[in-house]
């Protein structure tokens, strides 16, 4: 189950490099958000799963979906749409495992073994090894790296809170709950973007990915991971997704990818390895 939610996740730059020249980024994250609502409670009805009790289940499940979703995936859009390289975002956005550590050892929830360092850092080195080649010269701006560090305390301190606060439910029904709540938060933003969308071929293959793919199977993998698994753990995971992107980068669109970036996988894999192995007390 890890690897393949790895490899579905990450499609997610692949989704955004076939949308973007077409998209604003919160519009069409708005209508991800809303057909994956309404995905996910057409399966709740057709496999008869019940929606999630309780007010206060529904508001953590709330503020964990406006933070791994809004938060996250609208930071990362929006950077690159205001100009950050995407190497530069997938960079510091992979970040999350270190912190996800740091805060769990300072916390003192979980120990991180020694091991486990090692493997972080390893993961980290490649992380660098696989994205320099793909830092560009695009500019680096106050604003888009503002976004960027947005998405990456988003996502980690989104983590951190659904581990934590969510209780263990049914993965339909939570995703459901956490994209409405991404829904209602974007919104807002999205009507101030003065760009049209765009109805191209390529904004619909990547709409029903982002559906079906992404939300539908990557959101719920990823929940049910954080259920059953140390933080630490789930998001050592995160240090793959570089690594498999730029793989799907060179089939589809014919990417370089060069030693460098196969040196980095390497290590990459390498950490993930002993972060998954190392004991978690």
């Amino acid at each position: 189950m890890p690897w393949v939610f790895v490899a579905i996740w990450s499609t997610g730059f692949v989704v955004a490099r076939l949308a973007m020249p077409h998209v604003p980024p919160l519009s069409f994250l708005s209508w991800r958000y809303a057909l994956s609502v309404l995905a996910f409670a057409l399966w709740m009805r057709v496999a008869g799963v019940a929606w999630p009790l309780g007010v206060r289940q529904w508001a953590h499940l709330g503020v964990s979906g406006v933070l791994m979703h809004a938060g996250y995936l609208g930071g990362v859009w929006a950077a690159v749409r205001a100009g950050a390289p995407a190497g530069t975002v997938a960079l510091i956005v992979g970040l999350q495992p270190l912190l996800t550590a740091l805060w769990e050892s300072q916390r003192g929830r979980h120990a991180v073994a020694p091991l486990q360092w090692v493997g972080l850092l390893l993961g980290l080195a490649g992380l660098v090894l696989v994205v320099w080649p793909k830092m560009g010269a695009g500019e680096v701006t106050p604003a888009n790296l503002g976004l960027t560090l947005l998405a990456l305390g988003a996502i980690t301190s989104g983590t951190l809170y659904q581990k934590r606060f969510v209780q263990p439910l049914d993965v339909r029904a939570g995703n459901a709950v956490q994209l409405a709540a991404a829904l209602l938060v974007t919104l807002p933003f999205a009507a101030l973007e003065t760009a049209p969308m765009v109805w191209h071929p390529d904004v619909l293959i990547a709409l029903a990915w982002s559906v079906l793919g992404l939300s539908l199977g990557g959101s719920s993998l990823l929940m049910m991971l954080i259920q059953r698994g140390a933080a630490t753990r789930v998001t050592s995971l995160l240090y793959l997704v570089p690594p498999c992107t730029a793989v799907m980068a060179w089939w589809l669109f014919d990417e370089r990818l060069g030693l460098l970036a196969l040196a980095g996988m390497g290590l990459c894999a390498a950490g993930v390895v002993l972060v998954r192995r190392g004991d978690v007390r």
